[in-house]
């Protein structure tokens, strides 16, 4: 077995919190988090966020290749789980079941909104995770607050320009879906400037653990392979 495919333990705990964070934030996405009577986010922007941290400590740690491996991962797991939810919403139901409405809301999702947030999630993480890698490379492994501060603010721009408008733009007032865009960006930058110590710990405690620290300096930028 190659050195790049070996994973340790600690490893694997991680890319199961980020899986499980990342299925969890397309379950509560359909839940408004109403800031104001005239600023609604999506209930998401609460977790969502900490898979961007996970994509930081992957690329920070142990490379571009792992963290485009658990990139996919999470792809996988969650058109997985948009297929089985589909499925059971589709199977018949007892007369007496009187919740499949409710069922088929919270659980359902539009080819469109399932189209959007595949298309977010996959532009936002791989463009975090590329833009960190090239960083660390240019500066040395020095400022990591700057990579993982500047590498958000590109990834989350693309997830929520790309969720939004393709899930949106059209059924809802324009204005609406620009304003929207603009605070959810805003709130997840936010979240992530907030949690930059932490973050920062947490690489800390990681690399001294796995004894890794991953520079990437002969990486084709590939999102398949390379």
């Amino acid at each position: 077995m190659k050195e790049e495919q070996k994973v340790s333990k600690l490893f694997m705990a991680i890319g199961i919190m980020y899986v499980t964070c990342l299925l969890l934030s397309n379950i509560i996405a359909g839940k408004m988090w109403g800031l104001t009577e005239n600023i609604a986010l999506p209930a998401a922007v609460i977790l969502f966020p900490i898979t961007y941290i996970f994509g930081d400590v992957f690329t920070e740690v142990y490379g571009f290749k792992k963290a485009r491996f658990l990139i996919w991962l999470g792809f996988g797991c969650s058109f997985f789980a948009v297929v089985i939810y589909l499925i059971t919403i589709a199977l018949p139901h007892p007369s007496y079941f009187a919740n499949q409405e409710a069922y088929a809301i919270v659980m359902g999702t539009t080819p469109r909104v399932a189209i959007a947030s595949f298309a977010g999630y996959l532009f936002g993480e791989f463009s975090n995770s590329m833009i960190l890698s090239k960083l660390k490379v240019v500066t040395k492994g020095k400022n990591l607050w700057i990579r993982t501060i500047l590498s958000t603010i590109v990834g989350e721009g693309f997830d929520s320009v790309i969720f939004i408008t393709i899930s949106f733009w059209g059924v809802m007032d324009n204005s609406v879906v620009l304003r929207m865009i603009l605070f959810q960006y805003l709130f997840k930058v936010c979240y992530e400037i907030i949690f930059t110590p932490v973050t920062y710990l947490v690489v800390k405690w990681i690399k001294k653990k796995e004894n890794v620290d991953t520079f990437d300096y002969d990486v084709k930028y590939n999102v398949i392979k390379g």
